[in-house]
């Protein structure tokens, strides 16, 4: 299958957001007619202040960055992995970080809600607090294209491996992570956490990040490291995005995933450990 990552720049502007992901996917469409797109996370809003944030969000279905991306996917004959964007949670002050998943009619297939929201204060002192306007979801998402299984993430999810062994015992080929990770954490973390992905897990790691500055919720600038990759199911990085805002694509061979599990066969060795007691010899 061949897969095309689109590295963007996203702005508290969703004219801008917009035109810029429609010239990225349809440069990859004309260049390399992949199978498959990836946005990154927040592809159609990015900074800005909570009330602002809140204020962009946009009904799912229904809403604009919504409505663009199926009529890319359906008059271009792609699939889309739609990041994620913005959604207004009716009836309520809160809304949802949420990957839509369009198949190449342009009909939804699924949607994925972030489940862990990204609340720290980074190494260089800037504070980050998802919660105040996020709601985390409650499931996750797998589907299928070109005899692919698919699993969903999304940037902070990252950390978290019980979310990965999920997907794995779901039997996934694939993971699609789209991350806006923070240049402070992400030159230390992110192609580490990625590659020990796809090797535990045996499955090929795309994960797809914003790049460059963007402003904050008190006007400050921020920056997002960028560095969408994809990992095979050996931990290798088989591709990489420039530092820069633009697109690559390659692809993706589901005999790999059988030759590096019939090499190392995990899953026939892995153990379910929730009721392996834990013996204590601390004081």
């Amino acid at each position: 299958m061949k897969i095309s990552l689109i590295q963007m720049n996203s702005q508290p502007d969703r004219d801008h957001n917009l035109r810029q992901a429609l010239r990225l996917m349809q440069d990859a469409v004309d260049r390399d007619a992949p199978d498959l797109i990836v946005l990154p996370e927040h592809f159609d809003w990015s900074g800005g202040t909570p009330q602002q944030k809140s204020n962009a969000a946009d009904a799912v279905p229904g809403g604009r960055a919504y409505d663009v991306l199926q009529d890319f996917a359906a008059s271009h004959r792609v699939w889309l992995h739609a990041g994620s964007l913005l959604e207004r949670v009716q009836g309520s002050d809160r809304i949802r970080n949420t990957t839509v998943i369009f198949d190449a009619d342009g009909i939804e297939v699924g949607r994925y809600r972030k489940l862990h929201l990204f609340d720290i204060v980074a190494p260089d002192g800037k504070t980050y607090r998802e919660s105040e306007t996020v709601e985390r979801g409650n499931d996750l998402l797998i589907y299928e294209i070109n005899g692919l299984r698919i699993g969903c993430a999304i940037c902070y999810d990252l950390r978290f491996s019980r979310l990965f062994d999920r997907l794995a015992q779901a039997g996934v080929d694939v993971i699609i992570l789209p991350a806006a990770f923070t240049l402070q954490t992400g030159k230390d973390h992110w192609e580490v956490l990625c590659r020990a992905r796809a090797i535990e897990f045996q499955v090929y790691f795309v994960a797809c990040g914003q790049w460059g500055p963007y402003p904050g919720a008190g006007g400050e600038t921020r920056q997002t490291y960028g560095n969408s990759l994809v990992c095979d199911p050996w931990g290798q990085v088989i591709s990489r995005a420039s530092d820069a805002v633009g697109f690559f694509t390659t692809y993706l061979e589901i005999d790999r995933v059988r030759a590096v599990r019939n090499l190392i066969p995990m899953e026939t060795h892995r153990l379910d450990l929730t009721n392996v007691p834990v013996r204590s010899a601390l004081p």
